[in-house]
């Protein structure tokens, strides 16, 4: 069973050989980005961090991801945020503790929308990440959280990436003990699961 994470802390770091004034990628997530459980450096964006540079990109990635984090916490603080890093992209990967705390799918939708505007109207590039809920939350709650992330896309025109757990969701090997956090060779998924929706927007 998913449990929320009760640890909070602020993962703020910036990797790798991307220049000063390269353009930001800034990953605005929960533990699912923060790199809850694992060494420094195992995370998926310490990973993106890598592949850019492998692949010739200058950008370089912020992840300022809270563990426990929930839309509305992350609504609160984004703007503190985007004036200053002033983000080419923002990765939005918000909602699951939303989820895991049954709150209302319609307060995620206000407050992923919400941070959407504000991203844009400073003049980042967006791609939302979508999570799932387990089946032990009822097929009409997990069917209204999942549709959310696709409403929320459609509506403000972001690209999604549907289920960052794709390929490994169903795969308990991939998970730590707690059952919720992704293990370290499971990043490479994620990363590989994002990529792809995440490429288009740096131009």
């Amino acid at each position: 069973m998913w449990l929320r994470s009760i640890v909070t802390f602020v993962f703020v770091s910036f990797f790798g050989p991307a220049s000063a004034d390269a353009d930001t990628i800034l990953v605005w997530g929960d533990s699912l980005s923060a790199g809850y459980g694992l060494r420094p450096g195992e995370a998926w964006p310490n990973l993106l961090q890598t592949r850019l540079a492998e692949k010739g990109f200058p950008h370089r990635v912020v992840n300022a991801s809270v563990s426990g984090e929930t839309s509305a916490g992350g609504r609160t603080r984004l703007p503190a945020a985007l004036a200053e890093h002033t983000p080419r992209v923002l990765v939005l990967e918000l909602g699951a503790n939303d989820g895991l705390r049954g709150l209302r799918p319609q307060l995620m939708d206000d407050n992923l929308t919400a941070m959407i505007a504000a991203a844009q109207a400073a003049g980042s590039k967006v791609l939302l990440v979508g999570m799932r809920m387990p089946p032990n939350y009822g097929p009409a709650y997990t069917r209204r959280f999942q549709a959310t992330y696709t409403d929320v896309a459609t509506r403000t025109g972001v690209p999604l990436v549907p289920f960052l757990f794709e390929g490994f969701a169903d795969q308990a090997d991939k998970f730590q003990s707690d059952g919720i956090h992704p293990r370290a060779d499971a990043q490479i998924i994620m990363l590989d699961t994002i990529w792809p929706h995440l490429t288009p927007l740096l131009d």
